[in-house]
């Protein structure tokens, strides 16, 4: 079968399309024919080799999709299986979500693992209460979006920023009160909340960002750097958060959904809402699956919008 494997840590000319043998399924485990592939950061974070799941090369990429299971018929998601990047994939039957009968198979595979960070970042990490202003930063991104449709879900006030007037305008469309951009983002913030700043800032952006979120906050508001597109932000003094006695959190899923229950309860809830129309996922692009890199590369420069997706 085809499969895209990361053949040392680099660059997007790391990842090779090759022919590999297909993978056998082991105990409690499906073969899955993939049918979407979900293209994420943290892809790009392994391949560079950096991040909480560095891992040796040479090996398959990718960790997300959804497909058919071989021999059954059953349509499946994932957001952890190893080598995702390929025709066929491994699924740990207890990590696969069934696809409901209304949801198509691509809509699935792109909201497994952007939608349930989204999830757990506005019900879990800070619990949006109706009537709190947050900033949400890279609104039209794939998290961004869904991030900002639950916040109002949750009766917050979704302040977003975006690099480009066709961004607003998709930020606006999933639910903005206000959108601004990333210059002088923290004063502009300060001065649509009279002052006082906003309750919660979630930030997947980093270093570019990391010093003007925090002082953005209110007092005892929490900061959630949930990832590092343009960078890891550098050590933090402690005492900055006595600004404003301020919360620091550096969340991530693998803790968000460490029981089979929770992980599944947060897709419930995401596939219930995307099937009675609450819920909007937004598909910025596809690729085939031999343009791996190109993919990596675009989502790498924040050039694109909502999902992106592989095709095998």
């Amino acid at each position: 079968m085809r499969a895209i494997v990361v053949t040392g840590h680099g660059g997007p000319e790391v990842l090779e399309l090759q022919d590999v043998p297909a993978p056998e399924p082991g105990p409690g485990q499906l073969l899955v024919d993939v049918e979407a592939i979900g293209v994420n950061y943290r892809d790009i974070y392994e391949r560079e080799g950096g991040g909480p799941h560095e891992a040796e090369t040479p090996r398959p990429a990718g960790v997300e999709g959804a497909g058919t299971v071989a021999g059954t018929g059953e349509r499946v998601a994932w957001s952890n299986a190893p080598g995702s990047y390929a025709e066929q994939v491994v699924v740990d039957a207890d990590a696969a979500v069934p696809v409901p009968d209304g949801i198509a198979t691509e809509v699935a595979a792109a909201v497994m693992l952007q939608g349930s960070t989204a999830h757990y970042l506005a019900t879990s990490t800070y619990p949006i209460q109706a009537g709190d202003t947050v900033l949400v930063h890279a609104a039209a991104g794939g998290v961004g979006l869904l991030l900002t449709q639950i916040a109002k879900r949750r009766g917050g006030r979704v302040i977003a920023t975006t690099s480009t007037d066709e961004k607003a305008q998709l930020a606006r469309g999933a639910g903005a009160d206000e959108t601004i951009g990333y210059e002088g983002f923290a004063e502009r913030a300060r001065e649509l909340t009279g002052g006082e700043g906003v309750a919660a800032v979630y930030d997947g952006i980093g270093a570019a960002t990391f010093d003007e979120s925090l002082a953005a906050l209110r007092p005892r508001g929490f900061m959630v750097l949930y990832g590092a597109a343009s960078g890891q932000p550098p050590p933090v003094e402690i005492a900055k958060l006595n600004a404003g006695s301020l919360f620091l959190t550096r969340p991530t899923l693998t803790h968000y959904g460490r029981e089979g229950d929770e992980l599944r309860l947060r897709s419930a809830d995401l596939l219930g809402w995307i099937e009675a129309g609450e819920l909007d996922v937004r598909i910025g692009a596809r690729y085939p699956l031999e343009d791996a890199a190109r993919a990596q590369a675009d989502l790498a420069a924040r050039a694109t919008t909502g999902k992106l997706l592989l095709q095998p």
